[in-house]
């Protein structure tokens, strides 16, 4: 049997590794990336889950930036997030002004905007064919990609 003073100490141990705990996850947060490492895109056909980390490194595409954020090319600290530009406006809605920030008013006033998961069809299917890497063939199985 342990006496009341060693079940005290213990409890009071229990307490203190606690407090320092809290106190030093409080202290030293985890700094957030300055690129996601994953991000999960949501779709009728499934969910997508897209990786950075394989796409950039060295050891797996080797892709930079502007090879997939194309707006604008030579400026890679004010890269745009797709969604930011590629989402159907609501009926009586202007189009979102971002375009106007790369394109001329009058080259993109007759065009209709590509939507977000049109883009994301072609540019993906498109590089993964061209550089014969990745999850695409002909046949074009959505399971490589789409998962429930």
């Amino acid at each position: 049997m342990t006496s009341k003073k060693e079940l005290k100490l213990a409890y009071c141990l229990a307490i203190i590794l606690l407090v320092v705990g809290v106190i030093s996850y409080a202290a030293f947060p985890a700094k957030a990336p300055e690129e996601p490492v994953r991000v999960m895109y949501k779709g009728v056909a499934g969910k997508v889950l897209f990786d950075h980390k394989t796409h950039t490194a060295e050891s797996g595409y080797g892709l930079s930036c502007t090879d997939c954020h194309h707006h604008p090319e030579d400026e890679e600290e004010s890269l745009r997030a797709c969604g930011d530009c590629h989402q159907i406006p609501a009926e009586g809605e202007a189009a979102p002004q971002a375009c106007n920030e790369c394109h001329e008013p009058d080259e993109i006033e007759d065009s209709e905007m590509t939507k977000r998961v049109d883009a994301f069809h072609s540019q993906c299917e498109e590089c993964h064919k061209d550089s014969d890497i990745g999850p695409v063939e002909d046949d074009k199985r959505c399971s490589w990609c789409h998962f429930m």
